[in-house]
């Protein structure tokens, strides 16, 4: 692929945990999940075909907390800022809460859009521990703002009553692991934002979250199911990591492999789905 069209992604991170409701750590994460996707251990091509030529992406940098900052304010700014400027943004969390802010921004330039949300829970609590905007919320934000026309969950296994209840109202298509499929192909009749929780993943393959939920999807699993979505893909996140419980930084590579063919699926390939 011809990189003389400038640069069509950014890669922002924002450093925040606050909303984290367990461990924190995640803020940390951003400058190594770069690392690893800029890693010298592996080529620079994606598996459907595209060169991720350096001159495709805009590195945005890292955004954090600090006095009088507001965080979710500042988030929503900065990605609308980036869309404005005709790129497409993938985020380096942090929790899972920055996604609502994020889907503010991206709801004002698609206002059909839909989220492929991989997790091992459904982060759709009405609040948690008395906090609405905690990394177990966002999806409950999303919904009840209406910022999408449509959510599907995938490897979701920890789901308790209140969870279905909200799944319910919000007309959420929570595909849970037990009723995965290796087969699975999602087609969309509007753009895609992805969000990928790494707990999402099993924790054979992802150690380094706070939130370990053994049963999950392996890497190759998640890879294919993000190959088959038929429908273009507009923008990602991909939260939680926690490098306080990482092992080898093995999840900060899975990390760097899904930008990487996140990036891929985003830019086109040769590959047929």
């Amino acid at each position: 692929m011809s990189a003389d069209r400038g640069p069509r992604i950014a890669l922002i991170g924002f450093r925040w945990d606050e909303n984290s409701s367990f461990l924190r750590g995640p803020a940390e994460a951003p400058p190594l999940i770069r690392q690893a996707f800029a890693s010298e251990s592996s080529n620079s091509w994606s598996e459907n075909g595209v060169e991720l030529d350096p001159s495709l992406f805009f590195d945005a940098g890292d955004i954090g907390t600090g006095p009088g900052v507001d965080m979710p304010e500042t988030i929503e700014k900065a990605i609308a800022h980036l869309l404005g400027r005709g790129l497409a943004p993938i985020s380096l969390g942090g929790d899972h809460a920055i996604t609502f802010p994020i889907l503010r921004a991206f709801a004002r330039k698609y206002p059909r859009l839909s989220i492929l949300h991989f997790d091992a829970h459904p982060d759709i609590y009405d609040e948690f521990e008395g906090n609405r905007m905690s990394h177990a919320c966002p999806f409950a934000r999303i919904m009840e703002e209406r910022l999408v026309q449509r959510l599907v969950q995938v490897g979701i296994r920890t789901v308790n009553a209140h969870q279905r209840e909200q799944i319910a109202r919000f007309g959420v298509e929570a595909i849970e692991m037990r009723h995965f499929r290796d087969d699975l192909t999602l087609a969309f009749d509007s753009p895609v934002y992805i969000s990928f929780d790494m707990d999402g993943l099993d924790p054979a393959f992802a150690p380094g979250v706070s939130h370990r939920e053994p049963g999950g999807l392996s890497t190759r699993q998640a890879l294919d199911v993000i190959r088959r979505v038929r429908a273009p893909i507009v923008g990602a996140d991909i939260v939680e990591l926690n490098p306080r419980t990482d092992v080898s930084g093995m999840t900060a590579m899975v990390c760097g492999k899904l930008v990487k063919e996140i990036a891929g699926q985003m830019l086109g390939g040769t590959e047929e789905p």
